[in-house]
């Protein structure tokens, strides 16, 4: 009779204790539960020396506002070493989620992968990681290879459909190599313009300039130059300027920014695929927002590029 009573005491204990076991789980990608407390985001920038990245923060700092989020951010300015150590950082601060925009698309692969061991979700924004072992939940950006054709279609428009382009490419990043595949693309269906040189500008002014300066010593008869974000873009409208061509060389950038909506006001660059990064960065605080729900999350969402030509900047006046 002793050794019955022991058994009863002893039996719900045992349950218990496989119950509490098989409750736990959880890869890092799926919460098991919703977080408790202040959700804390790490997020890092490719850079804020730019308005694109200057409005893509500000959309995502107004929409973790609405949902009581956290943002501890920090910005890489192109330094994939420097935006390794930062989510690291945010790694050992162990917070909810992280947001990247890679500084390569490639190599800051290894340190998302170290925030999946971690068990902290990551999110890109506006330049997606190449890495085939990182994992990603979710990654928001413009549509660049659309992006990329509606450049096109400005320059073949431009041109009258016959010419010699070059690219001022920036290839380290994913974002420009889907721009540059939509420009491609679209220039491929016009038999007479051809691109006869495709150079790394590094997507900043001073470098893209000498790109652009040896390009243009390169190809004397060259018409047109598409510039892949608006620095190069700018840049080359600067070494068109300096080489007495301006008007003889058609320029079509990507971002529209204040100082590109300028030029092409006043006629200097012929038009600008333009980018909504207020809308990637809200969008991508709505995906953490879903993620931390439980629910479904698409693993891509691309938002729509439009094109800016003078008779847009007409109508802002």
């Amino acid at each position: 009779m002793k050794k019955a009573v022991i058994l009863i005491g002893i039996i719900p204990l045992l349950l218990s204790c496989i119950f509490i076991t098989g409750c736990g789980g959880g890869d890092g990608q799926s919460p098991s539960s919703k977080p408790q407390g202040k959700v804390v985001i790490g997020v890092t920038l490719l850079t804020r020396t730019h308005p694109f990245y200057q409005d893509l923060e500000a959309g995502l700092k107004e929409a973790a506002d609405k949902n009581g989020y956290e943002l501890l951010i920090s910005t890489g300015e192109f330094d994939v070493a420097k935006q390794k150590d930062q989510i690291a950082d945010f790694i050992v601060k162990k917070v909810n989620a992280i947001i990247v925009c890679p500084c390569d698309s490639i190599s800051i692969g290894t340190s998302i992968k170290k925030a999946n061991e971690a068990g902290i979700p990551v999110f890109t924004a506006d330049i997606s990681c190449l890495a085939e072992d990182a994992k990603v939940v979710s990654h928001v950006a413009s549509d660049n290879v659309e992006g990329g054709k509606q450049a096109a279609r400005a320059m073949i428009e431009a041109l009258g459909g016959t010419g010699r382009i070059a690219i001022i490419d920036h290839p380290e990043v994913e974002s420009v190599l889907q721009r540059v595949k939509g420009f491609e693309e679209e220039i491929a269906k016009a038999d007479n313009i051809r691109i006869v040189t495709k150079l790394p500008g590094g997507g900043v002014k001073d470098k893209a300039f000498k790109v652009a300066e040896d390009i243009l010593q390169a190809h004397p008869d060259l018409n047109g130059i598409f510039g892949i974000n608006d620095d190069s873009a700018l840049a080359a409208l600067a070494a068109v300027e300096k080489a007495g061509k301006l008007g003889k060389i058609t320029i079509v950038g990507f971002d529209a920014v204040p100082e590109a909506k300028k030029a092409i006001a006043e006629g200097k660059i012929y038009a600008d695929a333009i980018q909504y990064p207020r809308k990637i960065g809200e969008r991508t605080i709505q995906m953490i927002s879903m993620y931390m729900m439980g629910e479904q999350v698409p693993s891509k969402v691309l938002i729509p590029c439009g094109l800016y030509k003078k008779e847009d900047a007409a109508k802002e006046k």
